[in-house]
């Protein structure tokens, strides 16, 4: 059974004292500068200080776990790190090893930031921005010295300087191979990065000028906004787990190709774009062909991407509509060698059954009415190439049949046609259903499911994948920016809070719509705010569902409608419990025993549906779902909804 976790805080008034001041730290308040912040003449005490974010560190010995609020942490020796970083760098070069590094530091960063959006959600920018500094003191990495640092939120610009003292990637890295000639904190580099890009929702680049490990006396290191860096591009390849990721900020793509609207390829030189570019709608927006992430989940996506592009393997996409299937696809063949070869893409769910046969395979002149000419289908078009049939769990069993003979023959026959026509085509699949599933229902073939998925590639949605968001903000507001003529200077702390709370059903795709439509809403000059995202009736982050105690033996669920409709439930004392949990700031370990998930699941769905008067669509919206994913929560629960 987990032992109650014991915080930091906790352990350190146990051992000076009740009354006694923590660590050391005095408050002081912090200015408000229109949303933006300066640290010149700033008191290093502001909060969160090192005592507040001291009490989100707990320890639960008793099952060998140790949490940051709710993420999980481990005590690491520094010498340990230091071989997997030498080994690292022996193995598999040292370029390899510094993105590796630095990808794994941006996550560290982002994570923390999300940290003090969610545990001090109305601190002051400044405020926040220096708890970055304290959070990593605080998990003994580096001791930071603020040199000064701005953020100017109407210009959406950031400058900051900084001193590392005592960086523990230093000592390692001279252990291992003495005082060298180039910098060598790239975790350190890679957090920070993370960190301020996440708090302010904008690519904030940060460089080491100077470093110990290349001689200087101490770490120096310097964060600007990624467009006021002439040369950013090196210190973004270092983000991308592949070549063909492209670079975050879009605004980058007229400096690095000296022409508007064209797509930035990283690790091309400026100016070149690979050769299947130009068999890939070269005039096609930067915004639809550029790859943009460097979480986890994205990183490993790529990587398998990167694994089968070289062979003729059928490759099966997953994940839920709008997390960039097609795109994924694209790249795959630019990066494959039948680049240079036809890319023709199709959306099963888009042509009519009576016609799915003619557009795959062909049709003869004369072999219906109206066909007054012969043509070729979709197989002879990508012959040599790649052929991408989208949402394919939507063809019928007729038109799976037929689709599975082809694969099998490697030929097809036009309609109305009398010959057979070999094809060379490499299959690439997507689908947002369950196809396992729809085998078992009997909607899908068994056979042509084995025959498609031979490589699966599972896309994550985007709220798996929050430490990109920051990522995507900038690269389609610059897009957009620049397409629409704009002159947008950023996000408010208002809207960057609400993106990372916001669940994005519609993932990417509807990302990039609300920040269309926030650039096109938004005055010249002044920042997004969250009602230029969320006025297309978006749940926005701020009153999805909400419990209030009200007695002792129950309390009320508040749910706030996207009109700003309010209605109330009770809710079940188990819920209240959780509530009250919560508001205390109770850790999960040192909570009791609560409801089954699936049971608070069903209640939940029963309030929404109460609340939204039956209408399965607004009961949807209500919890930050689609109605499809309501519906077939409704169903599975068994649940009837009055009409």
């Amino acid at each position: 059974m987990p032992r109650r976790r014991v915080s930091l805080a906790d352990l350190h008034r146990t051992a000076v004292g009740q009354g006694q001041a923590l660590l050391g730290t005095v408050p002081a308040p912090a200015p408000r500068a229109l949303g933006g912040f300066d640290t010149h003449g700033i008191s290093q005490h502001t909060h969160p200080t090192v005592a507040d974010i001291s009490e989100c560190l707990f320890f639960s010995p008793g099952d060998g776990r140790i949490w940051l609020q709710d993420q999980r942490m481990i005590l690491l020796h520094s010498e340990a790190l230091g071989s997997l970083r030498r080994e690292l760098i022996d193995s598999i070069g040292l370029d390899k090893a510094r993105g590796l590094l630095t990808r794994a530091g941006y996550v560290s960063g982002a994570r923390d930031a999300r940290l003090v959006r969610q545990q001090w959600p109305d601190a002051e920018p400044t405020a926040a921005a220096m708890a970055g500094t304290r959070l990593h003191a605080l998990e003994g990495v580096v001791q930071v010295e603020v040199v000064h640092a701005r953020y100017n939120a109407e210009l959406g610009d950031y400058d900051g300087e900084f001193i590392w003292h005592n960086s523990s990637e230093d000592d390692e890295h001279i252990a291992a191979y003495g005082v060298g000639g180039s910098p060598a904190c790239w975790m350190q580099v890679g957090y920070a990065t993370g960190y301020v890009s996440t708090l302010f929702g904008r690519m904030i680049v940060f460089r080491e000028v100077e470093c110990r490990s290349s001689g200087a006396a101490h770490c120096r290191v310097i964060g600007k906004s990624a467009e006021r860096w002439d040369d950013p591009e090196q210190d973004l390849f270092y983000l991308n787990a592949q070549d063909f990721v492209g670079t975050p900020p879009a605004a980058l793509a007229d400096k690095l190709l000296g022409k508007a609207g064209r797509t930035t390829y990283l690790g091309v030189p400026p100016g070149k774009a690979p050769a299947s570019a130009a068999t890939h709608n070269t005039q096609e927006p930067a915004a639809h062909t550029t790859m943009v992430g460097a979480s986890s989940a994205f990183n490993a996506a790529c990587h398998m991407l990167q694994r089968v592009a070289p062979t003729a393997a059928t490759v099966l996409f997953t994940g839920e509509s709008g997390v960039g299937k097609e795109m994924f696809a694209s790249m795959l063949h630019r990066i494959s060698p039948r680049s240079s070869q036809p890319f023709v893409a199709i959306n099963c769910a888009a042509i009519p059954e009576t016609l799915v046969e003619s557009e795959l395979f062909g049709v003869e002149r004369g072999a219906y009415t109206g066909a007054g000419t012969s043509r070729p289908g979709r197989f002879e078009r990508a012959h040599g190439g790649t052929l991408f049939l989208d949402e394919i769990g939507t063809l019928s069993l007729v038109a799976q049949g037929k689709l599975l003979r082809a694969l099998q023959e490697g030929e097809v026959e036009r309609v109305g046609g009398t010959r057979t026509v070999r094809v060379d085509v490499r299959l690439v699949a997507a689908t947002n259903v369950d196809l396992r599933q729809a085998v078992r229902e009997g909607t899908f073939r068994e056979d042509l499911f084995y025959r498609l998925n031979v490589f699966p590639i599972h896309l994550p949605p985007l709220r798996e994948r929050r430490d990109d968001i920051p990522l995507l903000m900038s690269h389609f507001l610059a897009h957009y920016q620049r397409k629409h003529q704009r002159q947008v200077p950023g996000f408010s702390q208002a809207a960057v809070k609400a993106m990372f709370h916001y669940p994005f059903p519609g993932n990417i795709r509807e990302l990039q719509n609300l920040i269309e439509r926030a650039v096109i809403l938004a005055t010249d000059g002044e920042p997004i705010e969250p009602h230029h995202l969320f006025a297309g009736g978006e749940q926005s982050c701020g009153g999805v569902m909400s419990l209030h105690l009200q007695g002792n033996s129950g309390g009320t669920l508040h749910v706030q409608g996207v009109a700003g409709v309010g209605a109330a439930v009770q809710a079940p004392p188990a819920a209240v419990a959780a509530s009250v949990r919560s508001s205390a700031g109770l850790t999960p370990a040192a909570s009791p025993v609560v409801a089954p998930l699936h049971q608070a699941e069903e209640q939940m769905l029963r309030q929404a549906l109460q609340s939204a008067g039956g209408n399965v669509a607004l009961a949807g919206r209500l919890l930050g779902i689609s109605r499809a994913t309501m519906a077939y929560r409704v169903r599975k629960f068994g649940i009837e909804v009055e009409r």
